[in-house]
């Protein structure tokens, strides 16, 4: 349930783009056209996919204070937190150079289409906020860092396939000549933030339903022992008599 909850939460109500508006550079050059948006979605799903757990185990058992504790007792004292930034990005621009070699030699077409926004993938704000969201969420098993990374990947791929798609058709609309190009494309990514702050009533909802259950649990309860005890003291009262 946990997995379940953690990845429709990073897709719809945590979106990178449309709740934390990360990765934005990539998000309004790259989505002029839906193949290209494709493409650029399914490297940015790999890269978090693979960066969030390495950098995961990164912080539990070299970053964290007290994390070298495995080495020995005496290293327990050491806190290489302020290194977080430093290996985060490390590992991001590892897993980038493989992607840009990959796609580079199964794809040429799509590696050129995408130009320099494949390499700075690197230094998308998107990548390193998962890493940075994971480790200030303290989420707690690789499991569960798997799964953010790739329900974050896939919130940002559906946020960019669907202004990728929304773009193409409305090349074709009459739109004021102010508004066109990117006055359009930010006005319409507003409003699908908006749509997507929609979702956050799920969770909300199922929490308050739970609270007001156990409340009425508990005033069951008192209930109960308050009429228990007045039976037994009418008992009591009636055996003195």
């Amino acid at each position: 349930m946990e997995q379940l909850e953690l990845f429709f939460k990073s897709i719809f109500i945590d979106n990178m783009v449309f709740a934390t508006f990360l990765g934005m550079c990539s998000y309004l050059a790259v989505s002029k056209k839906v193949k290209t948006a494709v493409g650029l979605g399914a490297a940015v799903i790999f890269v978090l996919a693979v960066t969030v757990p390495l950098n995961w185990l990164l912080d539990q058992y070299i970053l964290r204070d007290g994390a070298l504790v495995w080495l020995g007792p005496e290293y327990a004292q050491y806190d290489l937190s302020f290194l977080s930034f430093i290996l985060f990005i490390a590992t991001i621009a590892t897993m980038v150079q493989l992607v840009e070699i990959v796609v580079e030699k199964f794809s040429p077409s799509l590696y050129n289409s995408l130009g320099i926004f494949l390499p700075l993938i690197a230094v998308n704000c998107a990548i390193l906020g998962g890493s940075l969201f994971m480790q200030s969420r303290e989420i707690e098993t690789l499991g569960l860092a798997l799964n953010y990374g790739i329900s974050s990947g896939i919130g940002w791929f559906l946020a960019i396939l669907a202004i990728a798609a929304i773009r193409e058709k409305i090349r074709y609309s009459n739109v004021p000549g102010p508004l066109r190009g990117l006055g359009i494309t930010f006005i319409i990514t507003g409003l699908m933030a908006i749509g997507f702050m929609s979702f956050g009533g799920m969770l909300t909802t199922s929490g308050e339903n739970e609270e007001v259950t156990s409340e009425t649990t508990v005033s069951k309860v008192e209930g109960i022992n308050k009429e228990k005890i007045e039976s037994t003291q009418i008992v009591e009262v009636s055996t003195i008599k």
